[in-house]
């Protein structure tokens, strides 16, 4: 599970209360990585990962005051994140460059193609199903291929983590049939 925008632009969320709010939410075995908003959890029983992505968004706002996008994937779509990356050499050798931006929705293929054709840099973007792949060559901070670019020409809003913390995610999801998201 990820939270967009937490912890930047004066949007504060410390991690022990982001584990109080997902377990008062039905979440168990919460794990929090990092401080910007990443946890792997087993989610509320009975619930789809747009339920959950539903309830842990109303949970947050009624028990931290934060209202924000919350983004899940099971552990088996997760899996499959790492295993498709069409940048294995930027994987390699460059991996705080390469991100994946996490999704709201399936964009349609026109929005693909808008988005490439908007890049005026060296930046390559790979789709997924509702990520992204996209490696930054030059650095993610100078380069005009911004969060705000990526979403106009997708259509969808996204949240982007980079490839180390994707594969510090991963490990902590246990097999990809685990019913942790």
């Amino acid at each position: 599970m990820l939270l967009r925008a937490v912890n930047v632009a004066g949007r504060p969320l410390k991690m022990e209360r982001l584990r109080e709010v997902l377990q008062r939410a039905g979440a168990t075995d919460i794990l929090t990585i990092g401080a910007s908003g990443n946890a792997v959890l087993r989610p509320p029983a009975e619930s789809d990962p747009k339920g959950t992505e539903r309830t842990i968004e109303q949970a947050l706002a009624s028990g931290a005051g934060l209202r924000t996008e919350v983004f899940v994937r099971t552990a088996s779509e997760w899996k499959e994140v790492v295993r498709r990356n069409p940048y294995p050499d930027a994987a390699r050798t460059d991996p705080a460059h390469l991100v994946v931006t996490f999704l709201r929705a399936t964009p349609p293929a026109s929005g693909w193609a808008s988005l490439r054709e908007s890049i005026v840099g060296r930046e390559m973007v790979a789709p997924g199903s509702r990520h992204a792949y996209i490696v930054y060559p030059d650095g993610i901070g100078r380069s005009r291929l911004t969060a705000v670019a990526i979403e106009r020409q997708l259509g969808c809003s996204g949240t982007s983590r980079n490839w180390n913390t994707v594969l510090r995610i991963g490990a902590e999801l246990g097999p990809a049939e685990s019913p942790r998201a």
